[in-house]
């Protein structure tokens, strides 16, 4: 039964091989800058897409054949039909590419996108963006002219927010100056207290070391005439 599928899916992965060939030949008759042209280009990759798909599917099942019971005589003849799948496919990649090497130069220089800038596909076919797919040279102009006109609206906006953020800082920086001010005139301040304060203290110790000295004589001049009053009255013996 899985035999059976294999070939069912060879069948319909020789018809699609066939069905691009003949859809190339039709784009192939209308103008390469026409709308025509380029929408059948998107479907011709998509189903060549398709066809890589499928074609490396068919690959994989017959490796695996050996479980499908299948003689050694027919997996030869597998084989040998899958090989010339593969041989469309170079002929399809041919076919596909033929009518592209003269306008893909210009188109990518339109687009402002070289190899990196482009998806590939297993046929080694540069792929378009999603964003372009299916449109003609004149409209992918209008739509690089709308994005740049879009750009500059950015950038003049973005502009103006810049300007805004600079006069703001620049009021910032004026303010900090006018604190630095202030600032300068506390440390001013505080210098000519402290230093009072310092000259103060010095002249309070000379006085509290006066008013000692002074209180010491007055103690000892005290003494002093108690003990000549003592000496200059007479003792009479009574107590």
């Amino acid at each position: 039964m899985a035999g059976d599928m294999w070939l069912s899916e060879y069948d319909s992965c020789a018809a699609l091989a066939q069905d691009i060939l003949q859809r190339i030949n039709e784009r192939n008759r209308h103008d390469r800058t026409s709308a025509q042209y380029t929408k059948l280009s998107g479907q011709i990759r998509s189903m060549i897409r398709q066809f890589s798909n499928d074609l490396n599917r068919l690959k994989v099942n017959l490796s695996r054949t050996a479980m499908y019971g299948l003689t050694e005589r027919e997996k030869e003849r597998r084989q040998s039909s899958l090989d010339e799948l593969m041989s469309k496919e170079k002929q399809i990649d041919q076919a596909f590419n033929l009518q592209r090497q003269d306008s893909g130069a210009g188109r990518s220089a339109l687009l402002g996108a070289g190899p990196a800038g482009w998806n590939s596909d297993p046929w080694g076919v540069r792929e378009e963006p999603e964003a372009i797919r299916g449109m003609s040279v004149d409209e992918i102009k209008q739509q690089q002219q709308h994005l740049i006109k879009a750009q500059d609206h950015g950038l003049d906006s973005l502009a103006d927010v810049v300007a805004k953020q600079k006069r703001i800082a620049l009021d910032i920086g004026d303010e900090v100056d006018h604190q630095d001010e202030i600032l300068d005139d506390i440390h001013d301040h505080m210098d000519t207290t402290n230093q009072r304060l310092i000259t103060e203290t010095r002249h309070i110790r000379i006085v509290d070391r006066k008013s000692g000295a002074c209180g010491m004589w007055v103690v000892i001049v005290l003494l002093f005439i108690a003990i000549v009053v003592i000496a200059v009255v007479p003792y009479d013996g009574k107590p």
